[in-house]
């Protein structure tokens, strides 16, 4: 059997050399095959597992193939929420000695959801404009780091829950290109009007199968995307200008910034001594700023919205400290006591059987929502304790398992979104 494994050292699947190679994709029997929900391709796509882990396999031409292996993992040494492409076998062919194309080996996203079974599966309630901003991140993110993707849709999409919003990451670089950052505004343009078109031909087929109500106006959810696209870009990268003797006027455009999530690397200030006017304006950011933060204070490794809710909790309990011990409790020391006596006391009391509904993380932001309420309905302070356990009962336990999102027969399911669960703009605003 001839053939050649490229593949990011550490990072490979075990036993590459027992699956079949020589066999087209589309041809394979092997007991190391599963059957996970994703989106359409114009590949074929199949999944193997190692027990813990799973990795996609898409077969496509080989110049495709090196492409999107590249840039894979250029975006990723960027920071940008892509898949990871852990390999790429090539010089395939079958015991004849005829040609097949070379397989790209991704390792499958934990927690991800494709949008059929957001739409399908959910019944739409994470849908909505939730799911327009995710995109809309990852495309300015995308155009901040100077990548023209040029295939933006739904089924290019994987989903992950972020503290009841949600993060898109890239699954398909076939067409992405690098260019010098910021992407131009030629580029940029092309990149979302592709975004437009691919995206209204998957909510137009989704209409047509009776997964989306016919009732929703998919140009205006596609206007909606290009306006919310542009507001974003507009607050990261526009020149904001004030009085030159406003000396908090840089920091208030930082924390600003930083409030929407993303850290400020350098900033241009120019002072215009006619007008006596500074114009402020970002040069590099970078999404990420309360996941790092986390990251800096606790080692999670979290998404922002998590992070951010995460780091409110850490002040809370910092502040409890401070009350109970009556000294000031240093921020350092607060976010090691709460991993300790918080977080992974808590963490641990999940049931083995019920820990890959949601990631932990997730799962500790609804533990605080469900909190909050059964404080509210109950009119006293429910303990942690207590409202884990009314948690498990009444939510987790009726929760599908997300960590590996397996499927047996059709993943698009057949499940129709009810009226009220969409928030996406309606034809005559009905």
């Amino acid at each position: 059997m001839a053939v050649r494994l490229q593949f990011v050292p550490g990072r490979e699947p075990p036993d590459l050399l027992e699956l079949p190679w020589s066999v087209p994709l589309g041809e394979w029997h092997h007991e190391r095959m599963v059957r996970m929900a994703h989106g359409t391709s114009r590949h074929v796509v199949r999944f193997v597992s190692d027990g813990e882990r799973v990795y996609a396999l898409k077969e496509m031409p080989r110049r495709d193939a090196e492409h999107e292996y590249r840039m894979l993992r250029l975006l990723a040494a960027h920071n940008l929420p892509v898949v990871e492409a852990v390999g790429l076998v090539t010089e395939r062919e079958t015991t004849e000695g005829i040609p097949l194309d070379p397989i790209l080996i991704t390792r499958y996203l934990d927690y991800s959801l494709p949008f059929n079974y957001l739409f399908s599966v959910e019944g739409g309630q994470a849908l909505g404009r939730r799911l327009l901003d995710s995109g809309v991140v990852l495309l300015v993110r995308l155009h901040l780091d100077g990548c023209f993707w040029g295939d933006c849709s739904l089924s290019n999409l994987l989903f992950r829950r972020d503290a009841g919003a949600l993060m898109a990451y890239l699954v398909d670089a076939e067409t992405a290109e690098q260019h010098d950052p910021p992407l131009s505004p030629a580029l940029r343009d092309t990149d979302l009007s592709v975004a437009r078109e691919n995206i209204a031909g998957g909510l137009f087929d989704l209409q047509a199968s009776g997964r989306l109500p016919a009732d929703i106006d998919v140009v205006a959810v596609v206007d909606l995307l290009e306006e919310r696209y542009t507001a974003l870009w507009e607050e990261l990268t526009a020149t904001h200008e004030a009085d030159a003797d406003d000396r908090h006027a840089i920091e208030r455009r930082v924390r600003r910034l930083n409030d929407l999530g993303f850290d400020v690397e350098e900033l241009v200030v120019e002072h215009d001594a006619p007008a006596a006017r500074l114009h402020v304006t970002p040069a590099l950011v970078e999404e990420g700023h309360h996941s790092r933060e986390l990251r800096r204070l606790t080692g999670l490794e979290v998404q922002e919205n998590q992070a951010r809710r995460l780091l409110n909790d850490i002040a809370s309990y910092g502040a409890y400290l401070s009350r109970a011990e009556g000294r000031d409790i240093p921020q350092a020391v607060a976010a090691a006591r709460w991993i300790a006596e918080v977080f992974e006391p808590l963490v641990a009391q999940i049931p083995v059987e019920l820990r890959g509904r949601l990631e932990p993380a997730e799962l500790f932001h609804e533990l605080l929502e469900h909190r909050y309420y059964r404080s509210e309905d109950e009119g006293h302070e429910v303990d942690n304790s207590s409202a884990l356990r009314s948690y498990i009962d009444s939510v987790l336990r009726f929760r599908p398992d997300e960590r590996l999102l397996l499927t047996h027969d059709d993943q698009d399911g057949a499940a129709q979104p009810s009226r009220d669960s969409l928030d996406f703009p309606r034809v005559n605003g009905v």
